[in-house]
């Protein structure tokens, strides 16, 4: 730039006094006059901003500045990070290759159904309207896919359960693991699926047709494999199908399998003892623990001095029992009994009273409302009635309930893993284990990839709909233990394997300073997934183009730069393996 012949520049000096660094900006004039060259000082500009100096400083050296807009337009934004995230997350599990061996269409949609379950659970349908709001249709190549594409889709993958169940089997079981299993059900709406049953309510929701789906992990809690029953198929029906499935298609020889007692019945018991290799962990209904202790062979006053003792009993030959004994599990369930008779005496005496007054006569109405109440706290064994046309009395049988009070936080775990293969303690933190799964139902059921209601009134439908639902949690839990990190859990996971297995379970003080302060060691907020995904989610990525005739004006894409928090999450997640 030239100013009566001479040019114009910002020149920056800097000096240190007492330890403090001073900047001056002075605005020059270099020119010539009589063959010498001068500099003539125009302005001082110290007083301005550094950014603006700069500004001026470039100007006078020739560059353009015009507003942004003129020079980008940002045409669209899509939210990016999480996408980035479970994708990452997928691609470290080899998860393309553990659904199919080669590429196809419907191996990108399986993928981008299980992404989006574990991102933003929704309808077939309403995922390909969700999905073309973020980055996901487009890093899975499925923009042009329908609900149509997906249900055909789903009968692809079905077809491919038993191959991709035996791939996981083979990442996460070995010879002579531990494998839990336990039963789940969710119910329909509608009425027309085949699986749809009347049975044990598990989700709250009276009168409404369910389907039962069994779990089988690992001793962490890692999915392995799922099966669909009819909604009314019991507990231990659904276990030898699954011992079946762990020898035959899986090939594992030997094996501890953990169920609760419902599961793992006496009748399955005598059926796995003719398999070899084959060893179990479960614990006593109530029933058999009262037998024990009327025929002393447990006697409470062991407990005086520990908590966990182990004992033989003619009744479970080559078998170990180890009974525990829970002080705090003890006064919860003291608490709960009396609450409930305390809530049942209140309704019978409501009861009792519209009798005396005659609003309510005869026998068999009397007696169906009582039922009623009886049904609804489900403590009837403990009340003596006395009910007639015109009279109706209650009491309760205090001797009973003692004798069931004497017995609170006592379990029995039953196994047949012989001790020099599993102390005792081991083998209650086995049983525990089970907890894991509930995790995973829990996650599955409601906090995260809400398989439930089950629409879909096809049989192989709600089949496929249940196993991506459970593929969808394997990416999942391998996010949560990436990500333990940043998120309320827990990261002390050594310290299961050496606490007391009887005492409750305590977390870390790591860990209930997470909780207290909602902040992690750094000072950054602590997550839960769905909060971190949500956080992740704020890197977008931009499609930007320059302002100019359509012929010279080019689109590019711009994702925004993550913060540090935002940053560890993704280099986390460099540290899963399949």
């Amino acid at each position: 730039m030239s100013h009566r012949g001479g040019a114009v520049h910002v020149v920056t000096t800097r000096r240190r006094y007492k330890g403090r660094v001073y900047s001056t900006h002075l605005l020059r004039r270099s020119y010539r006059e009589d063959g010498k060259v001068k500099n003539e000082t125009v302005g001082n500009l110290s007083h301005l901003p550094e950014p603006l100096i700069e500004v001026i400083r470039r100007a006078l050296h020739g560059e353009s500045f015009v507003p942004v807009g003129e020079r980008l337009q940002i045409v669209r934004s899509k939210p990016h990070g999480h996408v980035q995230a479970v994708r990452a997350a997928m691609q470290r599990l080899g998860f393309e290759s553990l659904i199919a061996s080669h590429p196809s269409p419907e191996r990108d949609r399986v993928c981008a159904m299980v992404a989006s379950r574990v991102l933003c659970p929704h309808t077939k349908l309403a995922t390909t309207r969700w999905w073309q709001g973020v980055t996901l249709a487009e890093e899975y190549g499925v923009e042009a896919a329908d609900e149509d594409d997906l249900y055909a889709a789903m009968d692809w993958l079905l077809e491919r359960q038993g191959a991709i169940e035996r791939k996981l089997a083979a990442r996460h079981l070995k010879e002579g693991s531990l494998a839990l299993y336990d039963l789940s059900s969710s119910y329909f709406e509608g009425t027309h699926c085949p699986l749809a049953k009347l049975g044990h309510d598990r989700d709250g929701k009276k009168h409404k047709l369910q389907v039962n789906y069994g779990l089988l992990t690992n001793q962490a809690g890692c999915p392995v494999a799922v099966s669909v029953y009819e909604g009314n198929t019991g507990d231990a029906k659904t276990l030898m199908p699954q011992v079946k499935k762990l020898r035959e298609d899986f090939g594992l020889e030997q094996l501890v399998l953990v169920g609760d007692r419902g599961m793992i019945s006496h009748k399955a018991i005598q059926e796995l003892r003719e398999l070899e290799g084959l060893k179990w962990i479960t614990a006593l209904k109530s029933s058999q623990i009262r037998t024990l202790v009327e025929g002393e062979a447990l006697q409470l006053g062991l407990f005086d001095e520990r908590n966990l003792l182990e004992l033989t009993h003619p009744d479970y030959p080559g078998e170990r029992l180890i009974a525990c004994r829970n002080p705090q599990l003890a006064k919860l369930r003291a608490h709960k009994r009396l609450s409930l008779l305390e809530a049942t005496e209140k309704e019978l005496e409501k009861v009792r009273e519209r009798v005396s007054r005659g609003r309510l006569k005869g026998e068999a109405a009397i007696g169906v409302r009582v039922g009623r109440v009886l049904n609804k706290y489900k403590v009837a064994k403990h009340f003596a009635l006395e009910i007639t046309d015109k009279r109706f009395e209650f009491h309760r049988l205090e001797e009973q309930i003692t004798a069931e009070a004497a017995l609170d936080g006592i379990y029995v775990i039953r196994t047949a893993v012989p001790k020099k293969r599993m102390s005792a303690a081991d083998a209650v933190r086995n049983y525990k284990a089970l907890a894991n799964v509930e995790r995973a139902f829990r996650s599955l059921k409601t906090v995260d990839l809400k398989v439930r209601p089950i629409h879909h009134r096809l049989e192989n439908r709600v089949r496929a709909h249940i196993f991506l639902c459970m593929l969808a949690y394997y990416v999942e839990w391998h996010l949560i233990e990436a990500w333990r990190p940043l998120l309320f859990a827990d990261e002390d996971q050594t310290a299961k394997a050496t606490r007391d297995p009887v005492a409750p379970a305590k977390r870390s003080e790591e860990a209930l300073e997470k909780v207290h302060s909602h902040t992690l060691p750094d000072g950054t907020p602590a997550h839960s997934l769905r909060t971190l995904l949500e956080d992740l989610s704020t890197i977008v990525r931009n499609t930007c183009r320059t302002p100019g005739p359509a012929e010279r004006s080019g689109t590019f894409e711009l994702t925004t730069a993550p913060t540090a928090s935002q940053r560890r999450a993704l280099e986390l997640i460099e540290k899963i393996a399949a």
